[in-house]
């Protein structure tokens, strides 16, 4: 249940009807749904799953989509009042709105139409991190320079509840979406690839990492990947060419900008990939310097990065572009999303 102030400040912000609704919705309880759920409802995507699906997610995409607005407007420390969280929250409210005057679903033709339309949002909401990321740099720069880390604990709680809750938001619409194609790869139940080998997955996203590192430097640190080629396991491969990928475009920017000036070959980025009895790890190491030990406990608080010049205003927070430089917000993103508990 959400503060009486929250629900003011959307009161305040919204016509009292869409408040009154987003209020209502925001109330219910979510659904859980797992990994390995998903395997099975979707290793049947016949008609009758597909607008099943669609009228459960009719149902609990709003639900989802209304406590995060409400929450959006009552962030501590002005954090609400940002721009680049303003847009955010129209993001999130258009999508409400657009959820809710969609018609229930009775058939094959609404399940196709609404398909469409839950494609749609999620395209709208390509932008949030970087956009959340810089409303948090925004924040950073207008805070009272009084305040200490622990008081921003109240912050870090809400964006690790938000990124989770929009790591779900996406994996439940882009699930049923991807259940449409006609014809998916070998083994791919919609996104989950249920024979995913993550050498694969690390090479191609250290490759996508080092195109960037080149753009940016005219040259690019090796990645020599450890590993059982043939060992598979189930799982989403675009979440794991994210955490890779952006893992390893930290090392590399590291490694480049302290060997740039030498003389000396530049070592390589080492990925190792092991398969554990419970779950699997991927050790990605480097000789970039480290981060600073004042630096460790912050590591993942979303107020701290490592790089020299995240991004600003100029940024608008809605660029598609990737840079070797970026607030580090994938790197939370990663430790969030290595989970195959229900997606929140």
């Amino acid at each position: 249940m959400f503060s009486a102030m929250a629900v003011k400040k959307v009161a305040e912000s919204f016509s009292k009807a869409l408040a009154d609704e987003v209020q209502r919705w925001g109330g219910m309880k979510q659904t859980g749904v797992s990994l390995r759920y998903m395997m099975e409802f979707g290793a049947r995507p016949t008609q009758k799953n597909l607008l099943l699906s669609a009228q459960f997610l009719h149902k609990e995409l709003p639900t989802r989509i209304a406590r995060r607005a409400i929450e959006l407007e009552a962030l501590p420390f002005g954090l609400s009042d940002e721009p680049a969280v303003l847009k955010v929250r129209d993001w999130y409210l258009d999508s409400f709105r657009d959820l809710r005057s969609f018609p229930e679903i009775k058939d094959t033709s609404d399940e196709l139409t609404f398909t469409q339309m839950i494609k749609m949002i999620k395209v709208r909401h390509n932008n949030v991190v970087p956009a959340m990321a810089l409303g948090v740099q925004q924040l950073k720069r207008d805070m009272n320079r009084k305040v200490v880390p622990e008081e921003l604990e109240e912050i870090h709680q809400f964006l690790d509840r938000f990124y989770l809750s929009r790591i779900g938001i996406r994996m439940l619409i882009g699930q049923h979406v991807a259940l449409h194609d006609p014809d998916p790869e070998p083994g791919c139940i919609g996104q989950i690839n249920t024979g995913l080998s993550p050498m694969l997955v690390a090479q191609i996203a250290s490759e996508d990492a080092r195109s960037i590192c080149y753009r940016e430097y005219g040259s690019a640190p090796d990645v020599n990947i450890y590993g059982d080629p043939n060992f598979t396991f189930p799982y989403v491969p675009s979440h794991l060419h994210l955490m890779v990928f952006e893992l390893v475009k930290n090392s590399l920017r590291a490694v480049q900008e302290r060997h740039m000036n030498s003389d000396k070959e530049v070592p390589p980025v080492r990925i190792i990939v092991a398969d554990g009895i419970e779950d699997v790890t991927i050790k990605i190491s480097d000789e970039g310097g480290g981060i600073p030990r004042s630096g460790l406990p912050k590591i993942f608080t979303y107020l701290y990065s490592t790089a020299k010049n995240p991004p600003d205003e100029n940024y608008k927070g809605v660029s598609n572009g990737v840079t070797m430089a970026g607030t580090d917000a994938y790197l939370h993103l990663s430790r969030l999303g290595d989970s195959q508990e229900p997606l929140p």
